[in-house]
């Protein structure tokens, strides 16, 4: 039910998965998304090097902060996108992570 029990723990982004996230990748692709938009992958501390390469090899602007910052590079506000990268499933910013393969279409998470 809604509103009961303890909310879910920020999930990794990484392609299979589950651990918490302790780090927000704010990132965007400068040819799609104007300056002030801000995308976020949510890492462990296991994926967090792994996924930022993975944006900064494509040269993408990439912030990495803690997750219980939750500001924003773009405007010091909360992230508005909240969703988390998981293959095809709305996430914590709606594009997809990379799948473990090293393809770019996103993570292929596991779901229970």
């Amino acid at each position: 039910m809604i509103g009961f029990g303890e909310p879910a723990p920020l999930t990794c982004s990484r392609a299979g998965c589950g651990d918490t996230a302790s780090w927000r990748i704010e990132w965007r692709n400068p040819r799609i998304h104007s300056a002030d938009r801000v995308k976020v992958w949510l890492a462990c501390g296991e994926h967090v090097e792994y996924l930022r390469e993975f944006l900064e090899a494509r040269d993408f602007p990439v912030r990495v902060v803690p997750a219980a910052d939750g500001e924003s590079a773009a405007d010091g506000e909360p992230a508005a996108d909240g969703e988390s990268a998981a293959d095809g499933v709305p996430a914590a910013d709606g594009e997809a992570a990379p799948a473990a393969d090293g393809e770019a279409d996103g993570p292929e998470r596991a779901h229970a």
